[in-house]
């Protein structure tokens, strides 16, 4: 094909005008984010991939178009302002508090303007996280598992486990934000059901192991824990000592009953996470928290390990069995 000079020059200057724009694209940076938490990555590694689920569904893949810095506090909450203030410093384009309202709160004194986006288990309104679950305002929204209304219909399930148990063991760590109302609507739930509840905090290891010594020296059956980060991850070690105790152990979701728990009520965790990248990843692409509401799961799992019931020489009644979403066998 023979072209004149002028087309060519025409052709050559309209390539050479679409190359930037295609080394652009190529070269790219990509957008970076920041994940704070209050403990490691270990016990939460089924959560992280269902976060990065979520992204890559908003199209974000981590080491292509999207970078990510990972900050973690393993179990000392008094690190995260600073780990918060680091990410602020790095200039990333949105913070997710992924394992605890502490976490949360310490990214949101850090910054009043990079969005938040978080998954926990407590109530953001009253902990003052969002405006409200509809209109969170400000740079905050992401998803609740709304554990402190499961409280007292996980006390019930276990009640009607051990109908028997005129005492329940409630383990919680003070230190976290959520257990005096947590605790408040056991202890309201708690009379209607003929049971008095044995109050027992566990802040490290340590006083993991003092409450199982308190249980077996009082002759209490069965336990609830109240969510908190420190029993996500002390969960396989809560679930040896119960079984060797041969005590009935609740938890809030699936983990605890794969780590050997006896039961367990609650949202899925890691769909929780997932819901959590996929508004990450809309925030990337220029939606505002305030406009993102509240996400609040419409579904909960009744999960029951009957291996660990076994182990501990409970018969679970067919009653419980028919309701129940799985079942560990």
């Amino acid at each position: 094909m023979n072209l004149k000079r002028r087309d060519f020059i025409t052709l050559l200057g309209g390539a050479a005008a679409a190359w930037p724009l295609a080394a652009r694209a190529q070269t790219a940076a990509p957008q970076l984010i920041g994940v704070l938490m209050s403990q490691t990555l270990g016990p939460y590694a089924d959560q992280l991939a269902g976060f990065h689920r979520g992204l890559r569904q908003g199209g974000f893949v981590e080491g292509g178009n999207l970078a990510v810095e990972y900050r973690w506090a393993e179990g000392h909450d008094e690190r995260l302002p600073a780990l918060a203030a680091d990410l602020v410093r790095r200039k990333v384009k949105v913070i997710a508090g992924l394992d605890s309202t502490v976490a949360v709160r310490a990214a949101k004194a850090a910054t009043a303007t990079i969005p938040i986006v978080f998954a926990i288990g407590g109530d953001p309104v009253k902990n003052r996280l969002v405006e409200s679950l509809s209109h969170p305002g400000g740079n905050v929204t992401g998803v609740s598992g709304q554990n402190n209304e499961l409280g007292p219909k996980r006390l019930g399930l276990l009640h009607d486990l051990l109908p028997n148990a005129s005492t329940v063991a409630v383990l919680l760590n003070p230190t976290n934000p959520n257990t005096e109302s947590d605790e408040k609507a056991l202890q309201d739930a708690a009379p209607s059901m003929g049971m008095t509840l044995r109050v027992l905090s566990a802040r490290n290891e340590r006083e993991i192991d003092a409450f199982f010594a308190t249980l077996v020296r009082e002759h209490i059956p069965a336990f609830i824990n109240l969510p908190a980060p420190l029993f996500q991850t002390r969960r396989e070690q809560i679930a040896a000592l119960a079984t060797y105790h041969a005590i009935a152990g609740m938890g809030q979701n699936h983990e605890f009953v794969d780590a050997g728990w006896l039961i367990s009520y609650g949202s899925d965790g890691v769909d929780n996470w997932r819901q959590a990248g996929v508004y990450v990843s809309r925030v990337l692409k220029g939606e505002k928290p305030a406009d993102l509401p509240v996400i609040q799961p419409n579904k909960f799992q009744l999960v029951i390990n009957l291996k660990t019931a076994k182990a501990i020489g409970l018969t679970v009644p067919g009653d419980i069995l028919s309701i129940a979403d799985e079942v560990i066998e």
